[in-house]
Parts: structure tokens; C-alpha cells; sequence
């Protein structure tokens, strides 16, 4: 543990390759999108009950949370439930990389969405990264429409995922300040897993006849992706700022397309790498000047 405090940057690069499996560990199940993410999030609530409930501080949190509170948790785990089911399909669709990049704008829509919903403003560098973002997403799709296959339907589902995931992000916000993240990650995953085995059932499919593939890749999914991803990305702000974090996690969309690459044999085209440095830059780009501004209000 000692070593890690003094070398924090090994977690960020932990962080990055566990993310950027996801979308590899995806493509190797067998199962519908529902069946391989429920799998995910039944397996994630698993490995951290025995700390969400284990632990008296968490369960007492747990069991006093207020109704609007509890409500918000289980619209943001549906949320949540709905970015996976649509990325996960998208990668059936289309190529690791232009899911995965187009994916990224996420913090795009989050901007949107609070500048919407929430009262917030945009300035005109924000507006322009906007424009910027989704010219990028036109460079990828049009590739896509260009390559002879049913790549640009992915394109569209990996763009829903990316707002559901927004949406998911907004009401976090909210929810995350009267509670612990330990307290309030377990509960999103618990709604979200719900849906995703409500989802199963409603398409009637089944969580059987797949082989052990969903299962498998549900556990990976589960420790490399959500624990030894997104987790480490939260212990890593004790150590680096925000937008160093944020910026970081563009590296998934390169670490996953050299990966697919090797194993898939997946090329991208000129017009989906310009599309994706566009898109990457703008969104990185943007996390430096909100970084920025939120240091001059801490001032």
C-alpha cells in the first residue's frame, strides 16, 4: 500500500486498462447485451455487499436513506441499467473504437443536461466543443454508413448510451451529497441490476443457454471494469486533480482499439481516427477549462 501512495500513477494506468477491457470482455459473450450486463451488475453488487453491509457505518446509511433520496438512486440505477444495455448491443453493431470514443461524450451531454435541466450556463467555448463533438460523431458515422455494414446503427446506440449514462452522472450529483459513495454505488447497482433482469424478462430471454460466456464475462466485467476501473478512478482524486482524472479515462477508446485491433483484426478508417481525435480533443479540452473555472471559484 505503500508503494501505491508513493506511485499513485500505476492506479491511473491500472484505471485505464481496466476500463478499456470492457468493451473487449463484451464482445466475447455469447448472450444478448441484458443477459451479459445484468450478469455484470448482479456480480458487482455481490463482490461489495460484504463491505456495503458488512460494515455498520454503510448499513446504518443504508437503511435511514430518505424517500427522494432512495428515488433518486433507483432512477440513476436505471439509468445506469439503460447505458449498458445500449453499449453493450452497440459493440454487436460496431467497431470498438467508434463505441468507445463516441461513448466519451458523455461530459458533453452532461454539460448540455445541466445547462437544461439544472439552470447552469454555457459559455462560448463549451457551445463550440459541443458543435465540435458532434461534427466528430458525423466524421465516425458517416464512415460507418461508408464501410458496407451495419455500423452506423452501433454508432447510434453507443451515442443513446452515452446520454442514458449522462442523465446517470446529473442525478448522481445530486444524490452523492448527502451520502457516501460506498453507500450510494451499492444502491445504484442494486436498482440497475434490477432493471437489467426486468429487461431479460420482458424480451423473454433467458439467463441460461448461453454457455458459461455471460457469466464469465460478467465476473471480468465486474473486477476489472467497475472495481479496478471506475473505483480506482475515485481513490485516484485524493492524489491528482479532477481534470487529470477525467482526461485520463480518454485514454480507453486507444488502449481498446489497439486491443481490438490485435484480437479482431478491427482498422479504423482515416475518417473514423479524424472523427475520434476530434472528439477526444473537444472533450478533453473541455475538462481543462471546467477544471479551470472551478479552481478560480475555490480561490
Amino acid at each position: 500500500m505503500k508503494f501505491i501512495e508513493k506511485h499513485p500513477m500505476t492506479m491511473i494506468i491500472t484505471g485505464i486498462f481496466g476500463i478499456s477491457l470492457s468493451a473487449i470482455f463484451v464482445k466475447f459473450s455469447e448472450a444478448p447485451s441484458a443477459v451479459t450486463a445484468a450478469y455484470r451488475l448482479v456480480w458487482t453488487v455481490l463482490l461489495m455487499s460484504p463491505v456495503a453491509l458488512g460494515q455498520k457505518k454503510y448499513r446504518s446509511e443504508l437503511f435511514s436513506v430518505n424517500k427522494k433520496t432512495l428515488l433518486l438512486c433507483a432512477v440513476s440505477g436505471i439509468f445506469l441499467a439503460f447505458h449498458f444495455f445500449f453499449w453493450f448491443a452497440s459493440l454487436s453493431h460496431t467497431s470498438v473504437a467508434s463505441s468507445t470514443v463516441i461513448v466519451c461524450t458523455e461530459v458533453i451531454w452532461v454539460a448540455l443536461g445541466y445547462c437544461i435541466f439544472m439552470k447552469g450556463t454555457l459559455g462560448w467555448k463549451a457551445v463550440l466543443i459541443i458543435l465540435a463533438t458532434f461534427l466528430g460523431s458525423i466524421l465516425i458515422a458517416f464512415s460507418d454508413y461508408n464501410g458496407g455494414e451495419n455500423h452506423l446503427y452501433g454508432d447510434i446506440l453507443s451515442l443513446a448510451a452515452a446520454v442514458f449514462v449522462a442523465v446517470y452522472t446529473l442525478l448522481g450529483g445530486i444524490a452523492r451529497r448527502t451520502m457516501t459513495t460506498t453507500a450510494y454505488t451499492y444502491l445504484v447497482y442494486v436498482f440497475s441490476g434490477i432493471t437489467l433482469i426486468a429487461l431479460v424478462l420482458l424480451q423473454g430471454q433467458s439467463f441460461t443457454g448461453w454457455g458459461l460466456s455471460p457469466i464469465i464475462v460478467g465476473l471480468l466485467l465486474s473486477i476489472f471494469s467497475t472495481l479496478l476501473g471506475h473505483s480506482i478512478f475515485s481513490w485516484c482524486l485524493k492524489y491528482f486533480s479532477p481534470a487529470f482524472v477525467s482526461a485520463s479515462k480518454l485514454c480507453e477508446p486507444v488502449v481498446a482499439g489497439f486491443i481490438a485491433m490485435a484480437l479482431f483484426q478491427e482498422i479504423p478508417a482515416p475518417l473514423q481516427l479524424i472523427g475520434s481525435a476530434v472528439i477526444l480533443g473537444s472533450v478533453l479540452y473541455y475538462s481543462y477549462i471546467e477544471n479551470k473555472a472551478l479552481q478560480k471559484k475555490t480561490s
